[in-house]
């Protein structure tokens, strides 16, 4: 970035008024944009400060999230793999879980506005059975879907400690950001955040 700013800077004398006018503004978009760990996604977070803003624990290199099959409240086999190219929204939560229970409406919304976009949101329960999760959601009117996950091998093979956790993983697999506790996921920063991975075209 600073070696962009320099070489205009560095234009001979010769150079007229002019063309300085029309090499500032290249120059401007240049300084503008702002670094980010993977370089396949560079496009997809263009304001860093998001990360801040949410408290978004980044990761500093490539990380695939790990795969996984678990079964949805219809007992049908769902894979982590089945959603490539979509922006994943993976939380793990229970129904006994006051900040779970708290962050839900905004998951929900979040799942309305921007599901028909790309982004699908895989909320794994941690060791309770397909009833009671289908109670809770119908009594909280929750239509995103819901992972069975009894035994907590996928709570387990994510390295979880802490209800809620959220991971981040964008269309080409990757852990983008983690999150532990609660969150307004429909705040606009929120949306902001995710709608800048979900028009990442790399």
């Amino acid at each position: 970035m600073i070696c962009c700013s320099r070489s205009i800077w560095a234009v001979k004398t010769k150079v007229t008024l002019a063309n300085l006018v029309l090499l500032l503004p290249l120059g401007g978009l240049i300084l503008s944009r702002e670094g980010f760990p993977y370089k396949r996604q560079s496009p997809a977070i263009t304001d860093g400060d998001l990360f801040k803003k949410l408290n978004i624990e980044k990761s500093d290199k490539e990380i695939q999230a790990p795969d996984f099959t678990l079964k949805d409240l219809d007992g049908n086999q769902v894979s982590l793999r089945d959603f490539r190219g979509k922006v994943v929204f993976l939380n793990f939560w229970a129904t006994w879980c006051p900040p779970c229970r708290l962050e839900m409406p905004s998951m929900e919304r979040l799942h309305a506005e921007l599901n028909d976009q790309g982004l699908v949101i895989l909320a794994v329960n941690y060791r309770e059975g397909p009833k009671e999760i289908q109670a809770f959601l119908r009594q909280h009117d929750l239509t995103f879907t819901a992972l069975v996950d009894e035994k907590a091998e996928v709570f387990e093979l994510y390295k979880g400690w802490s209800l809620p956790t959220t991971y981040l993983i964008s269309k080409h697999g990757e852990i983008v950001g983690k999150v532990v506790g609660y969150r307004d996921w429909h705040s606009d920063q929120a949306k902001a955040f995710f709608r800048q991975l979900l028009e990442n075209k790399a």
